[in-house]
């Protein structure tokens, strides 16, 4: 009787085990966290994030008052081609040409600076923007190698299925051996009957 008690508990919980996974989609969420980590495994690497660092803080930052100034010099530009024009005793058009054959690649720049304002309004945001995202992966280069190191996260599934299934198995040949036990006792007792009822009889 205490063998039935214990039985249908310790079945349930393998057979718990056995669904739980496919239950919450362990498979796909386990190889799609396995995924994630393969493809971050070189971003995260302690050398990359120092550059990472190095490039926003000694870079992008330093951009930001070219950006700001360049807001206000794509003003300017019309204001500078006048006044040339003006001290050169050429139209603003000759200025333009002059320029475009002397200084191509200045000409070109001034020419794009109007073009560029929404792209230099948007570095300071930018850099705002993507701060947090730098500060984080500075902050968790250990915390993902320690991650990186575990198990491949394909096989969690299986953390849970072999135990289940073990643990049915088990179960389920613990039954076995209590019926058969139950049916043994039957059997012998049978004859017992009988030659206890011979013996009333006589």
């Amino acid at each position: 009787m205490t063998r039935r008690v214990y039985y249908w508990p310790i079945l349930i919980v393998g057979v718990l085990l056995i669904a739980a996974p496919f239950a919450i989609s362990l498979p796909s969420k386990a190889s799609a966290g396995q995924a994630m980590l393969d493809n971050f495994h070189p971003i995260m690497q302690p050398a990359s994030v120092k550059e990472t660092v190095s490039l926003y803080n000694n870079t992008f930052v330093e951009l930001k008052p070219v950006a700001t100034g360049g807001i206000v010099a794509a003003g300017e530009i019309q204001g500078l081609v006048e006044g040339l024009a003006q001290g050169l005793h050429q139209t603003p058009a000759q200025v333009e040409q002059f320029l475009g054959a002397k200084y191509p690649a200045f000409a070109q720049l001034l020419s794009a600076f109007p073009q560029l304002v929404p792209v230099f309004k948007n570095v300071g945001p930018g850099l705002a923007h993507f701060k947090p995202l730098v500060t984080t992966m500075q902050n968790n280069v250990t915390n993902y190698a320690q991650v990186d190191s575990l198990p491949n996260f394909r096989l969690f599934t299986w953390f849970f299925e072999i135990p289940g299934v073990l643990i049915v198995i088990f179960a389920l040949l613990d039954w076995v051996s209590l019926l058969d036990g139950a049916t043994r006792g039957r059997r012998h007792q049978v004859p017992r009957l009988a030659l206890s009822s011979g013996a009333d009889a006589k």
